[in-house]
């Protein structure tokens, strides 16, 4: 209890460090973008490919699960629409992130901390927490929107592509019917707002296990793995808390 207290006032100072007005704005942006490339559009194949196969074995899976008469075969693309835009594009795809994302900035501001590189940046009077880890947070949680839509897209497509090639009594007329039926464009919104929370969480949390890391390369590879398994228990709970203040 007193090391859970303790790390998270370490984790609240840091973040007070972190999140304030840059020295140089010009050296903010120029990191922000370099954040955005590496943290953001180097995730899209990985968030394409498994939206396009989740949504496809969603679809699959729900076909085959439907055997009854009485329920009609357009309940197929309604469920799959839902599903993959109320959980599977916010909260599933932030904690596949978490886990290349996550160690990714674990990793690399470990690295920096084990190398000195850190506290060379301190004796020079940088503020290395607003250096380093702010441009991660601001790049993250700009770019998420965009990963969440490419996620929805993809994987409603891929539930398409299984209702032409499916042979379960689900065809594509059937199927798109479902998708547009009762369709409520808050449950967009809804996601997006998750996932901006999920990024938040993500470069955050991941930040500080690397910020904080003493040791070597083997506590790097320590800090990394701590990193992603508290994100993924944060993104959890903060699912359970975002869906009871936003759909209830």
């Amino acid at each position: 209890m007193k090391k859970s207290l303790h790390r998270l006032g370490e984790y609240t100072l840091l973040m007070i460090k972190s999140i304030s007005i840059p020295d140089r704005w010009s050296m903010f942006f120029k990191q922000l973008v370099k954040e955005i490339y590496k943290l953001g559009l180097d995730s899209l194949w990985i968030v394409v490919i498994i939206s396009v196969f989740i949504g496809t074995v969603i679809a699959i899976q729900i076909s085959l699960n439907i055997s009854s008469p009485l329920i009609p075969k357009f309940t197929i693309g309604y469920t799959t629409r839902e599903i993959i835009l109320l959980e599977f594009s916010s909260s599933i795809m932030c904690l596949i992130l978490a886990g290349k994302v996550g160690s990714n900035i674990a990793s690399e501001i470990g690295t920096m901390r084990v190398t000195e590189q850190i506290d060379a940046m301190e004796i020079m009077g940088v503020n290395s927490a607003n250096f380093l880890i702010m441009p991660k947070i601001a790049g993250l949680m700009l770019f998420i929107p965009v990963l969440v839509i490419f996620s929805m897209f993809t994987g409603i497509l891929g539930g398409i592509g299984a209702s032409h090639l499916s042979g379960n009594g689900m065809t594509p007329a059937s199927f798109e019917y479902g998708l547009q039926l009762y369709f409520n464009s808050f449950y967009v919104w809804y996601s997006i707002v998750k996932s901006i929370v999920y990024a938040f969480i993500i470069s955050s949390i991941a930040s500080y296990f690397g910020y904080y890391v003493k040791g070597g390369a083997l506590e790097v590879g320590k800090a990394s793995t701590n990193a992603v398994v508290m994100s993924s228990i944060m993104i959890l709970l903060a699912d359970v808390i975002l869906t009871q203040l936003m759909l209830t």
